[in-house]
């Protein structure tokens, strides 16, 4: 009997279901048993589901790509650039077949193309939307990066386009995967040290290049906030397992010369219920990469918190001693998952629009001098995925 691909990936699917949803299992069993079950279930080659990199620049290029080449569920399969040379570079390297290389100009007929499932939108924050968008017409499943878009109501079109056309839609979280934050996740929601009374986290790094696209306001929508602080918003609601009800947000840029368009520094303070704070801080002129829990038994603080590798934690009552792992190709090995398993990915789109949401209210108080509330139909998705 002859099987097609898809049929293939169909009967994987039902072996796969019963690895890894199982019950029972900590934050950090889920880790290794997505490890484990992705090891175990390792497709050939030419069976994993095929992944498109759109943008090819530091991140595709220093830390997707590697990536891909350690996962068991999919792999890379092709390429969109608007560079000649990468053209033949990547080609060469990644032994892909010219029919999967495709510039700005041919996009949109990768929907022809059957050997790849999952685009990866890796371009300038605001061309994300544009891009998953003609993704999902084109009847492939999107992976894009942070932050989701550079407005909620780009975000919203992005959903919409993804159900319109019976897709999946994942934002590139990558820390929801990474086991240090993941306890986090379980020390706060848990309430194991008591109830969180506040965070404080700083995502920061010097930006001293002029001509960065980060300093465009056209293709970043914001500076530090939208770029690293984004991470520092992440970690507050995922420790809490809560929405937000209010924000109050100063622009502290020491160099507005430097940073025409955009912030070069900006503080904020995240209002959830029971009086918790979250205290953030991101910066193109300073460095900081932390979270700290502060809670009515005991702290946990994770230093560096937002790295791609080398977190290290700490509690009131013992370190973290988790293993470091490849947070990108668990990302991407979770999202095939989800696919084949027809599964809902902890990172949806809906997600990415709450974030966008709260950024959005960030840079309204921190124009206005005003405290900014914020109203989350919580029918939309908002809660559910960060319980799970």
């Amino acid at each position: 009997m002859s099987y097609s691909r898809r049929d293939f990936l169909s009967h994987l699917s039902l072996g796969l279901g019963s690895v890894v949803a199982l019950p029972g299992l900590t934050m950090l069993d889920n880790t290794k048993r997505l490890s484990s079950a992705a090891g175990l279930a390792e497709l050939p080659e030419s069976e994993k589901l095929g992944v498109a990199l759109v943008g090819l620049g530091r991140y595709a290029t220093g830390q997707i790509a590697p990536a891909l080449q350690e996962t068991t569920l999919c792999r890379l399969a092709g390429i969109v650039t608007g560079t000649p040379r990468k053209e033949e570079e990547w080609g060469r390297k990644y032994d892909l077949p010219e029919s999967n290389i495709y510039n700005y100009e041919t996009y949109d007929q990768i929907a022809d193309n059957d050997d790849i499932d999952i685009i990866y939108v890796v371009l300038p924050n605001s061309m994300h939307a544009e891009y998953s968008i003609r993704a999902a017409e084109a009847g492939k499943h999107v992976i894009c990066e942070k932050p989701m878009a550079t407005s909620a109501r780009d975000c919203q079109r992005m959903i919409d386009a993804s159900q319109k056309a019976g897709r999946k839609l994942s934002i590139g979280y990558r820390l929801h995967f990474e086991p240090h934050n993941k306890e986090m996740m379980r020390l706060g929601r848990s309430e194991v040290l008591g109830n969180a009374e506040q965070m404080s986290g700083t995502h920061s790094f010097p930006l001293n290049d002029p001509g960065a696209w980060r300093l465009d306001k056209e293709l970043a929508g914001g500076g530090p906030l939208m770029d690293v602080g984004i991470y520092v918003i992440q970690a507050g609601l995922y420790t809490m397992g809560q929405l937000p009800t209010s924000v109050m947000a100063w622009d502290e840029t020491q160099n507005p010369e430097n940073f025409p368009e955009v912030e070069g520094t900006i503080r904020w303070e995240l209002n959830f219920p029971k009086d918790a704070v979250l205290y953030g801080e991101s910066s193109y002129e300073d460095r900081g990469n932390n979270f700290r829990l502060e809670a009515t038994n005991g702290w946990a603080e994770l230093s560096p918190a937002y790295s791609y590798s080398g977190i290290r934690g700490d509690t009131s009552e013992e370190p973290m001693d988790f293993p470091q792992v490849n947070q990108q190709a668990l990302q991407m090995d979770d999202f095939a998952r989800c696919i084949l398993e027809d599964d809902r990915t902890i990172v949806p789109g809906e997600m990415g629009k709450r974030d966008m949401i709260i950024m959005e209210a960030i840079y309204e108080s921190a124009e206005t001098g005003r405290e900014v509330s914020l109203d989350f139909d919580k029918e939309e998705g908002y809660i559910r995925p960060l319980a799970e």
